[in-house]
Parts: structure tokens; C-alpha cells; sequence
């Protein structure tokens, strides 16, 4: 019996090497889903050593999965459709995080309580061609009502210190943001309530996803970077604390500087918080059974809303979105996820 060469064990051993774009600048401890999985070895365990990379905007990390510069992304699910409506793109959503997180962010003790309230206000947004600009025109259009005919105004303020002071110095009435932005303010010092309409959060969002090229290639792997996203989910819910612990470790310089360890982790754990929020109303959203189950009715709602706002002009049938791998859902939730549960609440991990 002639035996294996040990170079040739090491090298079916070595993880293979996977770079997956985030869309977002920074990996702050609000990206638990893609973040944990390298804290708790998950993408190792099955044989992937993964290069997760903020690049900015959603739009941007499907730039660099189409050029061949990454291999998945995580992006909106709105840039997603986009990407392949108008530009004809073959980029599939591999699973389904989180809903639509924005929201109308007021003063507590603000006379704002609906949309209605908007008239002849200022709103802070993030630039007058966020998405929440485009949420808000549409829920006003349902009930009649137009920015102009309303007297709304926006003022681009970007994220960081200028939406605070904005608010503080009453140049505008309420902030249009994502939740850790929301998050973020309110870690600032801002004491804030949201109004939310209700179809906001009916649109999945964030999501991983990819090329049809890759999930036709090798459909294992797309369900192994799936299965580490789903397990990271699971512990993150289980145990906020131990995952913003588990991402300072790993990213130490995104731990809130300039204050004691109690307030760094109150305002991180708000940060966090407002993203497992949203996965957990994505979870719901798709069935509440399978982690990252993605339910095409959820697609075809977001692509009527891309549509009526004019951010798109056609249509394909939601199911063409996804992966079609067969028994996909089953097998990305083929773990033990009350084991998963018990080690996030010990927050049991290798020192």
C-alpha cells in the first residue's frame, strides 16, 4: 500500500479561499451575520477561509461580484433587483437577512406622530437619493399626498455628527435612517422616537448574494457561506453581549473609544440590537421556520415598490431571483441551533 504524500493531505486540507463584499464602509459590531462566522470558526469548520470586505455601497459590492472581484456579496435586496432588471445581471439572492429597517426618527416629546405630521417640515437624510426618501414619497403617495404638495423638505447631512447637531440646533424636524444610523444617533445623545409605517418593514433587504455562474458551479459552497451566516445569527440573537465581546476581540478598533468599557458596550449593544431586530422580522417575514428562507412574494412586493417609485422599469418573476439548489433552505439549516443557543448563552468560544 503506497501511502498519501503529507503535501498532498496539508493541500486537501487548506480552506479554500472566498472574498465576500459587504455593503456598507465600515464592519462595525452591526454586521454580526457576516462578522461572528470568523470570531466562531463557522466558514473554517467547513473548509472556506472567507475575506469579508466593506466596499461602500451595495451597488458597489455588485460591481466587484460581477467583475469577478468577490464571490458573494451583502447587499440590498433593492440593488439586487436593480442590478438585474436594468442591467440585465444574473445576481441571484442566496438568502434573505433582514427587512427594511428605515425609519422617521423625531424628538420624544415631537407633535410628529404619521407621515401626515410631515407637513411644511425639514427631514435629515442620509442624501436626497437614499431609499428612505423614496420610502417616504411612496407612503405619502398612497395617502394622496406629495412632497411638494406637503411642503416637505431635505437636507443631505450624510451619517456622523452632522445629523446630530442638525437635530439639536432644530434645522430639521426628524432624521430618515437605517437602524444602527437610528442607533447611532441616539448613542450620540439623542432621545428619539420613530414612526414607522407599516409597509416599510413587509420588504426584505439586507441579503447575501451572488452569481448564478457560482451557484451553478459549486452549489456547496454557496450553501456552506449561507450555513455560517444562519449559525452566526443564531448565536447573535442568543447573546448580544458575548457578539459585540467576540467583534471587539477581532476588530478591536471599532470598540467605541474616548469612554469606560460600560458605556462602549451600551452603545454598541444599542448598535447591534437594531440589526438583530431586523433579522429577527426577516426570519419572521420568510416563514419563521428556516434561516435565511427567502419568500419570492416578499421580492415581488419590493419590485412592484421599485417600480412605483420609479427606481426601476420592468419587472421578472420574483422566483428567478433565487438560487433553485435543491433542498437549499434544508440544507443551510442542517445544524444544531439549541446548541448553537447554549454555547452564545456561556458565551463558550476557543480563547
Amino acid at each position: 500500500m503506497v501511502g498519501t504524500p503529507l503535501s498532498c493531505l496539508a493541500e486537501a486540507k487548506k480552506p479554500r479561499h472566498v472574498v465576500l463584499a459587504v455593503g456598507t464602509s465600515v464592519l462595525n459590531v452591526g454586521y454580526p451575520m457576516v462578522t461572528l462566522p470568523l470570531s466562531l470558526g463557522y466558514w473554517t469548520e467547513e473548509g472556506y477561509d472567507v475575506d469579508v470586505q466593506p466596499v461602500g455601497s451595495s451597488l458597489q459590492a455588485i460591481q466587484l461580484l460581477v467583475a469577478g472581484n468577490a464571490d458573494f456579496v451583502q447587499a440590498n435586496a433593492s440593488a439586487i433587483i436593480q442590478s438585474a432588471v436594468t442591467n440585465k445581471l444574473p445576481v441571484r439572492v442566496v438568502m434573505a437577512n433582514g427587512v427594511t429597517d428605515w425609519s422617521i426618527a423625531v424628538p420624544v416629546d415631537s407633535k410628529i406622530r404619521t407621515i401626515a405630521d410631515l407637513r411644511g417640515r425639514t427631514i435629515g437624510v442620509f442624501s436626497v437619493v437614499s431609499a428612505g426618501v423614496s420610502l417616504l414619497q411612496h407612503s405619502l403617495k398612497q395617502q394622496g399626498i406629495t412632497v411638494e404638495s406637503a411642503g416637505i423638505s431635505f437636507l443631505p447631512l450624510g451619517l456622523g455628527a452632522p445629523p446630530v447637531q442638525a437635530m439639536r440646533r432644530g434645522q430639521v424636524d426628524a432624521l430618515i435612517y437605517w437602524a444602527p444610523g437610528v442607533a447611532s444617533f441616539r448613542n450620540a445623545g439623542l432621545e428619539l422616537r420613530e414612526i414607522v409605517p407599516a409597509e416599510w418593514r413587509t420588504y426584505p433587504d439586507y441579503s447575501l448574494g451572488t452569481l448564478q455562474r457560482s451557484i451553478s458551479s459549486d452549489p456547496d459552497k454557496v450553501v456552506a457561506i449561507a450555513r455560517g451566516i444562519a449559525k452566526a445569527t443564531v448565536y447573535a440573537l442568543a447573546n448580544p453581549e458575548c457578539a459585540v465581546r467576540l467583534h471587539w476581540r477581532r476588530f478591536p478598533d471599532t470598540k467605541p473609544s474616548g469612554v469606560d468599557d460600560e458605556t462602549a458596550m451600551r452603545m454598541d449593544l444599542n448598535t447591534i440590537n437594531a440589526q438583530l431586530s431586523t433579522l429577527a422580522d426577516g426570519f419572521r417575514l420568510n416563514g419563521g421556520r428556516q434561516w435565511g428562507a427567502t419568500d419570492p412574494a416578499g421580492l415581488a412586493r419590493l419590485q412592484n415598490f421599485l417600480n412605483e417609485a420609479g427606481i426601476i422599469n420592468g419587472s421578472l418573476p420574483a422566483d428567478s431571483y433565487l438560487t433553485a439548489i435543491p433542498n437549499f433552505y434544508d440544507r443551510v439549516n442542517d445544524f444544531d441551533a439549541e446548541k448553537i443557543r447554549a454555547a452564545a448563552r456561556t458565551c463558550e468560544v476557543a480563547q
